[in-house]
């Protein structure tokens, strides 16, 4: 007799199996679990792809935003970077800044050998499988019935297989200079071949033939269905075509029938499958074994290069396109201790990115600060670019303290151990202190906190109060940041405060010859004139004619 035999009432919906413990959807977004690289006897000696020292790496996963970022646009940077790349929670890494020199030498080796066309392309395609690995690993949960979520995973860990063999080929073919990806690739290399990949490889081969060689008969009696094993019977298809072909009129009608393409299994095709696995249960045993032994297949370090090598692919694809334009950028000189900086041809990354989206063109500019040099004291009319160019030198240095190239032809920089900002903001009602208080409690807070190695970006400080008192209050500001030595950026209106001595460099938003009213967006190094731009100053505290005269109206 053949056995089994299953009859199916269509009007009793069958019982669905107890679900086990399922396998956890490994999405990339976050600290890669640590499983694979407990339950595995392979070596794990790779670190970071992302970070020199593994250490810096302990509290990346749940960076926050610094406090600078809203004032520098870097936060609309970040955004724009990371877009379409959800999956990798690539934000608080972006967040996390690098503590020494050699830490960033290590990133820029690897942004430098990924500009090649064809391991950026060898990358992406790893980055791609793993996605349809993930995917696979995310649908397990939502099938129904064991058998099939069994084979879900068979068919992930296959595809896993098959993209480590070919991501280990290629890239063993690339010609990589950088540390990091030099020791990834040996790492790949020695994984591939290790027992531990190498029998997962092969248990999941032998398991996938065993399945695809079985055949089987279904019979369907009104209610019943029966399922046996095939016997070999003969195909019929054809001799019942040829049988009708002589009787063939006309071009025949097509009559295609559409499966239904949802993952999802009907309880009568789950009945099916539960026949299949009783006449095959040694293949359906090894198959559910087989999901059991290996739920932590994937590999740690290989699921953490995932995620951190989209870090300098997300970078490269945001610039390419802002390059495509003529915009320049470069790996900048950085340097831990006190130092000369200057940049050629820099620009505010947030502003270029908007302008280029409008085909609007972008002013770039220039700066240095050389010797006994460490204050930059930008004055110049309203909307001439004074605060776009103090955004943009603490966007250089943040990338550079996070190993990425940054807007310009050539610059140097220096590692900072925080980026402090005091921009103007606006006066809030429900706030128990006025706009001059809180302006002079939040530079007391900065300066308290601040360091040589700091850099400190200053906007219109102190604008709320009397020109003697601003002025007073600034010289102050200015003489501590002086004595720190701090690197710094300020923004005024006030020409007093660029000319306190050798470690004040004066620089000036300008304006056309014949058209004081016309800004050009460029600053140059040059004496504060505030005379020219009487009439802008006039118009910012109100006290043009017109103003006045309204004020007195009123």
């Amino acid at each position: 007799m053949i056995t089994p035999v299953h009859q199916i009432d269509d009007k009793v919906s069958p019982a669905p199996h107890d679900h086990e413990q399922q396998l956890r959807n490994r999405t990339v977004n976050g600290s890669p679990s640590s499983r694979g690289s407990e339950a595995s006897s392979f070596p794990n000696d790779f670190g970071s792809i992302l970070f020199a020292r593994i250490q810096e790496r302990a509290n990346a996963d749940v960076a926050q935003a610094p406090p600078f970022f809203i004032d520098l646009n870097l936060d609309q940077v970040v955004d724009a970077i990371t877009l379409g790349k959800d999956e990798y929670n690539l934000k608080p890494l972006y967040r996390t800044s690098l503590t020494d020199v050699d830490s960033i030498l290590y990133r820029h080796e690897v942004m430098q050998d990924l500009e090649s066309a064809t391991l950026l392309n060898t990358i992406k395609a790893f980055a791609k499988g793993m996605r349809t690995v993930r995917t696979h690993l995310s649908e397990i949960d939502k099938r129904y019935y064991e058998h099939q979520r069994e084979r879900w995973f068979l068919d992930a860990v296959l595809r896993y297989v098959k993209v480590m063999s070919r991501f280990s080929e290629r890239l063993s073919q690339s010609r990589c200079r950088s540390r990091g990806l030099i020791a990834f690739t040996g790492y790949l290399s020695r994984y591939v071949a290790s027992p531990r990949f190498t029998s997962l490889k092969a248990e999941a081969t032998q398991i996938d033939t065993a399945l695809s060689a079985i055949r089987y008969n279904i019979y369907i009696r009104g209610p019943r269905v029966e399922v046996h094993h095939h016997a070999n019977e003969a195909e019929y298809s054809l001799e019942v075509a040829a049988a009708f072909e002589r009787f063939r009129q006309s071009a025949d009608k097509a009559h295609e029938f559409k499966f239904d393409e949802s993952a999802d299994m009907n309880h009568i095709e789950a009945r099916i499958l539960d026949g299949v696995a009783e006449l095959h249960r040694q293949t359906f045993a090894q198959l559910a074994a087989f999901r059991t032994a290996n739920s932590d297949f994937l590999d740690a370090s290989i699921v953490s290069f995932d995620r951190e090598v989209q870090f300098y692919v997300a970078y490269l694809e945001y610039v390419s396109g802002l390059k495509e334009t003529g915009l320049h950028f470069c790996y900048p000189l950085v340097e831990a201790c006190r130092t000369d900086v200057h940049c050629r041809g820099g620009f505010d990354l947030a502003l270029a990115t908007k302008l280029v989206h409008e085909r609007s063109k972008v002013v770039c500019n220039d700066f240095y600060l050389k010797g006994a040099e460490r204050i930059i004291v930008v004055s110049g009319p309203n909307q001439g670019g004074k605060t776009t160019f103090a955004r943009m030198f603490g966007q250089l240095h943040y990338l550079a303290s996070i190993g990425c190239p940054v807007p310009g032809i050539s610059a140097q920089l220096q590692l900072h151990d925080r980026i402090f900002t005091h921009f103007e903001r606006q006066e809030q009602m429900t706030a128990l202190r006025g706009k001059l208080e809180d302006d002079v409690v939040r530079m007391h807070e900065i300066l308290e906190a601040a360091t040589p190695r700091s850099v400190v970006i200053i906007n219109e400080v102190f604008a709320s109060t009397s020109l003697q008192d601003a002025i007073f209050l600034s010289k102050r500001v200015a003489a501590r940041i002086m004595d720190l030595d701090v690197l710094s950026v300020w923004v005024t209106f006030l020409d007093e405060i660029a000319s306190l001595g050798e470690r004040t460099v004066s620089m000036v938003s300008t304006v056309l010859p014949d058209n004081p009213a016309r800004r050009t967006f460029t600053i140059i190094r040059q004496p504060a004139n505030g005379l020219a731009y009487a009439l802008s100053i006039a118009d910012k505290y109100r006290l043009t004619y017109p103003k006045v005269t309204e004020r007195l109206g009123s």
